[in-house]
C-alpha cells in the first residue's frame, strides 16, 4: 500500500523530505526548465510510484498545477493510490485518438491524474508514438509540472523510450533492496538515448534528516 507521508503525516521528518526534493528540483529549474519529469527505477518494488505521488503532493500543496500520469501501462498502481476508475486512461487516448484524454480531478487541490487504463498489446509502441508526443504537449499547455510514472528501465523498454520526450528523468532506488550494478546499468540505458538524468532519489534510508534525499547529477 503506497502512503501519501505528504498528507497523513505532513510535519514528519519523510514529508519534509520531499519538501527538500521539491526545492532542488525548483533550482535546478531555474537554468534547465523542467516542465515535465518522469519518474522511474532499475527494478520493480523500488518505490517509484511512491516518490511520483509524495511529490506530486507537496508540488500542489506549494500552489503549482500539477498533473500526474500512469504511464506505466503493464503494472499500474496510480489510480489505486487516488482511488480513481481505471477503465479508462493514458492507454484509452493513444489506441484512439478520437477519444477524450481522461484527467481526473482529486481531492487535492491543484492535482489531476490521468490513470493508465487498460493494459494494451503494445506499451512500447504506443509511448514511442507520434500520438504520445501530442499528448504530452496538450498537458504541458494544461500544468506547470507533469510527472510521469514509468516502468523499471531494465524490465522492458518503454521508460527509456518515454524518456527521451521529457525535460528531466529522476532515478528512484530503494535502500538494502536495489542492487549497485542495476542502477549502473540503469543510468547506462538513460546515457544512451541521450536522456536528462537530473538525480536520483533513494529511499527506505534510515537517515536522521528523513527517508528520501535527492543527489543532483
Amino acid at each position: 500500500m503506497i502512503d501519501l507521508i505528504t498528507i497523513t503525516d505532513a510535519h514528519s521528518p519523510r514529508a519534509e523530505a520531499y519538501r527538500s526534493l521539491r526545492t532542488n528540483l525548483d533550482f535546478y529549474s531555474l537554468e534547465n526548465p523542467l516542465h515535465t519529469l518522469l519518474i522511474t527505477s532499475a527494478e520493480p518494488e523500488d518505490d517509484k510510484t511512491t516518490v511520483l505521488a509524495n511529490l506530486g503532493v507537496i508540488s500542489a500543496q506549494g500552489g503549482k498545477q500539477v498533473i500526474l500520469i500512469d504511464a506505466d501501462l503493464r503494472r499500474p498502481r496510480l489510480h489505486e493510490v487516488f482511488g480513481l476508475d481505471n477503465s479508462r486512461g493514458l492507454a484509452s487516448a493513444l489506441t484512439d485518438e478520437t477519444a477524450d484524454l481522461p484527467i481526473f480531478d482529486t481531492e487535492i487541490p491543484n492535482l489531476r491524474v490521468i490513470p493508465a487504463g487498460p493494459t494494451p498489446e503494445n506499451p512500447a509502441d504506443l509511448l514511442a508514438s507520434d500520438r504520445m508526443g501530442d499528448i504530452i504537449a496538450q498537458l504541458k499547455e494544461q500544468a506547470d509540472v507533469v510527472l510521469f510514472d514509468a516502468p523499471p528501465l531494465i524490465a522492458v523498454t518503454d521508460g527509456a523510450l518515454l524518456a527521451t520526450r521529457v525535460d528531466g528523468v529522476l532515478l528512484v532506488a530503494r535502500a538494502g533492496r536495489t542492487k549497485r550494478e542495476f542502477v549502473e546499468r540503469a543510468k547506462d540505458i538513460l546515457a544512451k538515448v541521450n536522456a536528462n538524468l537530473v538525480g536520483s532519489v533513494l529511499t527506505n534510508a534510515a537517515l536522521d534528516t528523513g527517508v528520501y534525499n535527492y543527489y543532483g547529477e
